[in-house]
């Protein structure tokens, strides 16, 4: 997002969080919480703009740190809070990279690790995108070697939140930009990449923030990602509107079935935001998502960072959150409502 955090700590802030919701959600009647080896608590930890993959058994997850990034690696998502953290890559002091990591992501891509993200020298106008590679089969060990800035000419003026999309044999990049040094409303755009550092020379823009509702304290489409639905339609999720109002949500972009991502005109938009805020549960401002599949496969889960109150917009109160979703019939992402902060969440299915 436009101005992100720059200085997130991961903190155990679950137990706090425990206390203060619960009190709302069960009436202030010291109902126990859920034992942990059958259900959660959402905010999970205090953090903005997560990500998380999986390899085998295990979870890496990521999320804006600031100053560098960090993986946390765990068997089960419902226990984010009490991974262990390894901080993996710090950009060199001083250089063009060297201040406001924002929206790391971690893509296994060819065999190896890469590690997408945001970052600039210090004014948000010198806001890019970088990639940095690793070799080691566990990205929490080896060596990150820095493969310098990725982009597209014509589309480079400012540039964050990279995300990769797959895709009838072809990789792609997706991101969120300017369309100029002086327009400072947000697009989404997408190129074709001819190896993991590298972008074909033009970038198409697939979506600007023209709704009312993606308008909201700034014009922003920001965050992207892919889903793509157990038949293989592909989806994009983005946040949108300025974080720093209680009405960020997110939007919804569908690729037509055999469309060419790489034409805007096969990219239908949702005229309505398909996550919005709770505010009787305590969820402003939900945005910035990832997706993830349960343990054994069978569910479907959304991660995303929320507020607990009204107004607190893109600073340090921001918590990650998740919870489980459906594909209707016609294979359309449902999200429903962001469930109340304090409610007991059954785990992920094979934790």
């Amino acid at each position: 997002m436009t101005y992100k955090n720059l200085n997130l700590n991961l903190v155990l802030f679950t137990l706090l969080a425990f206390t203060a919701c619960s009190k709302k959600s069960n009436g202030g009647n010291g109902t126990p919480l859920p034992r942990p080896d059958t259900a959660f608590i959402n905010p999970l930890v205090q953090g903005s703009d997560p990500w998380v993959i999986q390899q085998d058994t295990n979870y890496f997850y990521t999320h804006t740190l600031g100053n560098r990034v960090a993986l946390w690696k765990t068997g089960r998502m419902s226990r984010l809070a009490f991974a262990p953290q390894t901080n993996v890559f710090t950009p060199a002091a001083g250089g063009a990279n060297s201040a406001n990591v924002w929206a790391p992501e971690l893509h296994r891509l060819d065999g190896k690790w890469y590690l997408y993200y945001t970052a600039g020298a210090g004014p948000d106008s010198t806001q890019r995108l970088w990639v940095a590679e690793n070799e080691s089969a566990d990205p929490t060990t080896g060596t990150w070697t820095d493969r310098g800035r990725v982009f597209a000419a014509g589309s480079d003026f400012w540039s964050i939140d990279a995300t990769v999309l797959e895709y009838g044999g072809s990789r792609y990049l997706v991101w969120s930009g300017r369309p100029s040094t002086t327009a400072l409303n947000q697009n989404l755009y997408i190129a074709r990449m001819v190896n993991p550092w590298t972008l074909e020379a033009q970038a198409t823009m697939i979506s600007e923030p023209t709704l009312s509702w993606e308008r909201n304290g700034h014009p922003v489409n920001e965050g992207p990602q892919v889903l793509i639905n157990p038949q293989g339609k592909a989806f994009l999720t983005y946040s949108a509107s300025s974080c720093f109002t209680d009405d960020y949500a997110l939007g919804l972009l569908s690729l037509r079935e055999g469309g060419n991502p790489l034409n805007a005109a096969d990219w239908t938009k949702s005229q309505q935001p398909v996550f919005v805020k709770n505010t009787a549960g305590n969820a402003y401002g939900p945005g910035h998502n990832a997706f993830f599949k349960s343990r054994n496969g069978a569910e479907n889960w959304i991660i995303y960072h929320a507020n607990t109150n009204t107004g607190e917009g893109c600073g340090v109160r921001r918590n990650i959150r998740m919870q489980r979703f459906r594909f209707d019939a016609s294979g359309v992402p449902q999200f429903g409502t962001p469930v109340s902060a304090g409610t007991a969440v059954r785990r992920p299915a094979g934790e």
